[in-house]
């Protein structure tokens, strides 16, 4: 699903707010998300799951066309663990 696609979605199930409205919640939400990753805390919805982010610590990877050996910095990076619902979801027997 693209963003575009879950505007549409919610926009149809709320048929009260104008597609200009549900443009800036999903803007909203997204870049609150984004602001409170950046800072360092973590983000949770109850039962879809949360997001966090991790430190990639420095290390030298090989440049696979030369063979030579390249330093990479340190890295923060985006992680998301799936709630107990949505991963019973995916999961029926």
């Amino acid at each position: 699903m693209t963003r575009s696609e879950l505007i549409e979605k919610i926009a149809a199930k709320n048929p009260h707010l104008t597609m200009k409205d549900v443009e800036r919640i999903v803007a909203v939400v997204f870049d609150s998300i984004i602001d409170a990753l950046s800072r360092g805390d973590r983000v949770e919805f109850r039962g879809f799951g949360a997001f966090s982010v991790r430190t990639r610590s420095p290390r030298l990877a090989k440049n696979p066309r030369t063979g030579e050996q390249v330093k990479v910095d340190e890295r923060k990076i985006p992680h998301f663990k799936t709630g107990k619902q949505l991963f019973e979801s995916l999961n029926k027997k």
